[in-house]
């Protein structure tokens, strides 16, 4: 049975993700630096640094939501960085931040269904992904389309979280994901579902090496998984064969 924000609702995963990032978005950008003290933003660098020597152009970010790691993409100096969101709320406040940032040139924020890319085949040097694949109705559906869409020679680097496994720190995480993230959640943003919601979708979500054979199940190759900070969030890399 498939995790969902709302279980009382009987809507697809799909739209109540939707709704749930709607909901929270103008708290989106505070609880993620709150919730994880800041460090996100080291692993989104550390992903992207992971691009460099690929150089890649033409990029484009799924579950882009505020357009954080479209952002960080910059770095790479592309010539087009695209991101696609289901949450019309999140990509808002992402468009919002790009006027505002002056990189409205170079990223573009469309709506867009991760698992139903709108987009020829071969179309982009790298495909990234951070913190939306555990969102996915069908995870093996999504990985495959953003292996359609990546070019022969191209990379996908998908960024999410994953599940500590050593002791204490498996447990010490355990008790702030299922307790104290809840309860801040709750305060900041107002929605008590989307942040039960988080650490239940974490503990459902095949990480590791579960991922890495969906991963290549999904047509990627020379698949790598790096383990960041203990173990709570990991970095998928995945080739398409040229």
């Amino acid at each position: 049975m498939a995790v969902v924000p709302y279980k009382e609702k009987d809507t697809s995963k799909r739209e109540q993700v939707a709704e749930m990032f709607d909901n929270i978005s103008p708290k989106y950008d505070l609880l993620n630096h709150v919730l994880s003290a800041g460090i996100d933003i080291y692993w989104r660098k550390k992903a992207i640094r992971l691009l460099k020597p690929e150089q890649p152009k033409k990029i484009l970010d799924i579950a882009t939501g505020t357009g954080d790691f479209a952002i960080e993409a910059l770095a790479l100096k592309p010539d087009k960085v695209i991101g696609v969101d289901i949450s019309e709320g999140m990509l808002a406040i992402g468009r919002e931040k790009m006027k505002k940032l002056g990189h409205d040139a170079v990223i573009e924020l469309r709506t867009g269904d991760s698992e139903k890319l709108l987009f020829p085949d071969n179309e982009f040097d790298a495909v990234i992904v951070s913190f939306g694949v555990r969102n996915f109705e069908n995870l093996l559906r999504g990985l495959t389309d953003m292996y359609r869409v990546t070019r022969p020679g191209g990379t996908c680097v998908v960024l999410e979280f994953s599940k500590p496994r050593r002791s204490p720190f498996k447990q010490l995480y355990a008790f702030y994901s299922n307790t104290v993230m809840p309860m801040i959640g709750r305060l900041i943003s107002k929605d008590q579902s989307a942040y039960t919601y988080l650490p239940e979708s974490v503990q459902a979500f095949p990480d590791g090496p579960d991922f890495i054979r969906i991963f290549e199940q999904a047509g990627f190759t020379k698949t790598r998984w790096i383990s960041l900070t203990f173990g709570i969030c990991s970095i998928y890399i995945g080739k398409k064969g040229s």
